[in-house]
């Protein structure tokens, strides 16, 4: 229904839907005809009183976008209902759920995902916006035919960009260049690209654009005489070999004719290929190839070829489906010109894109040719290791197959390596975030903080004061700042539990009738091999060093023999530190994602020292054994023995948390769940994993699953957690 306009409007817009109908590339059903129907009348009635900046209806606006969804890129049914509504969302009271609850499913996720670039900050710096959206356009996966429908939309804003302001203009028509052109011809849309691109230059460079276009026009009269005469005799012997064809000339677009100009350093009079002359030629598909050559051989017995410039992309066509001969000859007067060589269905596809190699004369397989196409876009816009190289590298710029982009929840967009994680996002937004980082939700779910991102992801970060890094963090990062962020702080964490440890040392030594002083501390290192008194009191403030071990070490400590003897290791231990001063604190090495400790030696061919990447090889005799990873021998074993590699990592035994299980029950108080929570949560290095409570009328039980470094540590908890009202056991499993 059309309402809130005048009557000359009303019937232009009645028109311009007929209109729509008519010029549909695809046969439309009698359902397809109902659903675009829906969607006009609803985005009538959305944009009744809105009008665009030339003052018309704003309705005139989605109608020609579909329009060239319709016609020039050959979309179905949906992907014009989707264009008739694609700014619903936006600018009007229709939501994200009505859209679904009148359309479904797909049309609404379409609407969304257009609304959603739609939304992106427009007030940052013009070209590191341009970028980003550049970027976002290419891996936006969630449907190709979002990608497709803004493209349109672009073309129409730029047919109508004479209303808006000059410096708007320019801003438009530069993001156009920069950004829209290039995915319209990476993707066949070569009629959209051209104009998209002359359209670009009018306002860019409107002097250099009238130009060119001016001096194209006064040639006109002389390039249509010159097609003439090349095409005469050719015409001729064509027609001797029963071909049905047609002969055009195509004038270069004004956007092509200017990049040579610049490229060559040369004058407009010079460019010697401003059009190229096209035989398109009728065939069937089993013929065509034989067809375009016989063209070759007859334009070639009256024309000299350069062999140079002889494009054959119908034995090997382009990613983007482009298929055509391309020949240059020497024409009347020693003139160079470019011949392209076509078929009905090859020229279908240079025009209309793609979509049309699918679409062409089908009939009834309009529909499945249509979703083939899409669904090889969207193939290769998630899939980047594709068997199709060529069209994955074209499409994708190969520049940006690194890299994802994610949103944050106020719509910013923000670019993180692939493969990166959750946690990686949080680092990338602030430090302190990262750092306080509990739990994070993408798109709506909570997921772990190793889950792994792709782009479009949208996330939010939940996080709280008691939240601390754990060294485990380190395996769900992959960006350089969050693994340095990470690091620092366990090292700040590492110095606090160190201040504890060196007065529980002066304690613990006092007792043992030790006097603490540098000598002594130096002598605990060398008996405990530690490199720095840090270390030292670090283990001793996490009960890694307990009583026994000190007690031990005072029975050794008065003993000359061992005393003589440990200097003698001492000066051997001072030379090796001297010699790898390199190596980190790493002293175990841990197999599996379960970080397992079993036996190994050390390979010969490669000598990995602590702290390089390795990995495990099971070898048949001798155990396993640890090669560093760019061992020479590493890409012979893995290749061939993928079987027997293990994944092995060096760790600071010092560091390192294990799995621990506490059984709980007790009457159940109000907030003692809270409470039990509170108090783990608060307890440095004790990374909590999972926990689960039930309750029976006034009784509970519970269960909870922990990281801890030592077992000094959870003794120390189960009797804090004993001391809780209303907790009567305490079990570790």
């Amino acid at each position: 229904m059309i309402v809130n306009n005048s009557l000359e409007e009303n019937n232009l817009i009645a028109k311009e839907y007929k209109e729509l109908l008519k010029i549909s590339y695809q046969s439309l059903s009698k359902d397809d005809r109902k659903l675009i129907r829906l969607a006009f009348n609803t985005s009538v009635d959305a944009h009744k009183n809105q009008r665009r900046k030339s003052g018309e209806p704003y309705v005139f606006h989605p109608i020609a976008v579909a329009k060239i969804v319709a016609s020039k890129i050959g979309l179905d049914a949906i992907c014009i209902a989707s264009a008739l509504l694609h700014d619903v969302i936006e600018d009007t009271e229709y939501d994200a759920k009505r859209i679904e609850k009148l359309f479904g499913k797909t049309i609404c996720k379409i609407v969304v995902g257009l609304t959603k670039i739609s939304k992106l900050k427009k007030e940052k710096d013009v070209s590191l916006q341009a970028e980003n959206f550049r970027k976002m356009l290419l891996t936006l996966n969630d449907d190709v035919r979002v990608i497709l429908i803004k493209i349109a939309d672009r073309l129409h804003n730029m047919q109508t960009l004479d209303a808006m302001s000059v410096e708007k203009q320019i801003k438009i028509a530069s993001e156009t260049l920069y950004i829209y052109a290039p995915i319209a011809h990476r993707i066949g849309l070569y009629d959209v690209k051209s104009e998209l691109e002359d359209l670009g230059l009018k306002y860019t460079e409107p002097e250099i654009f009238n130009d060119i276009k001016s001096k194209i026009e006064q040639t006109k009269v002389e390039q249509d005489k010159y097609i003439r005469n090349f095409s005469r005799r050719i015409n001729e012997k064509l027609k001797k070999e029963n071909l049905n064809f047609k002969i055009s000339g195509r004038p270069k677009s004004i956007y092509s004719i200017k990049d040579k100009i610049l490229k060559k350093n040369i004058s407009f009079e010079e460019i010697y290929d401003k059009f190229a002359i096209r035989i398109v030629y009728n065939s069937d598909k089993e013929t065509e190839k034989f067809i375009a050559w016989k063209i070759y051989s007859i334009i070639t017995d009256y024309y000299t070829p350069n062999p140079l410039r002889l494009r054959d992309w119908i034995t090997s066509p382009r990613s983007n489906g482009y298929e055509a001969l391309h020949i240059t000859v020497v024409g009347p007067s020693s003139k160079w010109v470019e011949v392209q060589i076509r078929s009905e269905r090859m020229h279908e596809i240079a025009e209309k894109g793609y979509a049309a190699h699918f679409m062409y004369k089908q009939g009834k397989q309009n529909e499945n040719g249509l979703e083939d196409w899409l669904n090889r876009l969207q193939e290769v816009l998630e899939n980047s290791d594709t068997s199709a190289l060529d069209f994955v590298e074209d499409f994708k710029l190969n520049l940006y197959s690194t890299e994802i982009f994610v949103f944050t929840p106020e719509g910013d967009l923000k670019s993180l390596p692939k493969g990166s994680s959750a946690l990686d996002f949080a680092f990338s937004i602030h430090t302190e975030l990262g750092l306080k980082t509990r739990g994070i939700k993408v798109n709506g779910k909570i997921v772990p903080l190793s889950h792994k991102l792709k782009s479009g992801d949208q996330i939010e970060i939940i996080k709280s004061e008691n939240t601390k890094p754990s060294s485990s963090w380190l395996d769900y990062v992959k960006t350089s700042r969050a693994k340095s962020k990470i690091r620092t702080a366990l090292k700040e964490e590492k110095k606090l539990l160190a201040e504890d440890g060196k007065e529980i040392l002066r304690r613990k030594l006092k007792q043992l009738k030790i006097k603490f002083e540098e000598k002594t501390v130096n002598d605990l290192g060398n008996y405990f091999n530690l490199k720095t008194s840090l270390d030292l009191f670090y283990r001793v403030g996490i009960g890694k060093i307990d009583n026994i071990a000190l007690k031990n070490f005072a029975a050794s400590y008065n003993n000359r023999f061992i005393n003589f003897f440990k200097k003698r290791l001492t000066t051997k231990k001072e030379i090796n530190h001297l010699e790898n001063e390199v190596r980190s604190n790493f002293d175990q090495i841990v197999f599996g994602n379960e970080e397992s400790k079993l036996d190994f030696s050390i390979a010969k061919c490669c000598n990995p020292i602590p702290g390089d990447d390795v990995f495990g090889f099971v070898t048949i005799n001798e155990g396993i054994k640890i090669h560093k990873q760019d061992c020479p021998n590493s890409i012979s074993l893995q290749s061939k023995f993928s079987y027997r590699i293990l994944k092995s990592k060096w760790i600071d035994s010092g560091q390192e948390e294990f799995v621990s299980i506490i059984n709980i029950s007790g009457i159940d108080n109000l907030g003692i769940v809270n409470e039990i929570t509170k108090l783990i949560s608060n307890s440095l290095n004790i990374n909590m994993q999972k926990m689960n409570f039930e309750t029976d009328e006034n009784t509970f039980t519970g269960r909870i699953v922990f990281k801890v470094k030592t077992k000094n540590i959870l003794n120390k908890l189960i009797q804090r957690l004993k001391k809780i009202n209303g907790i009567e056991k305490v079990i570790r499993e």
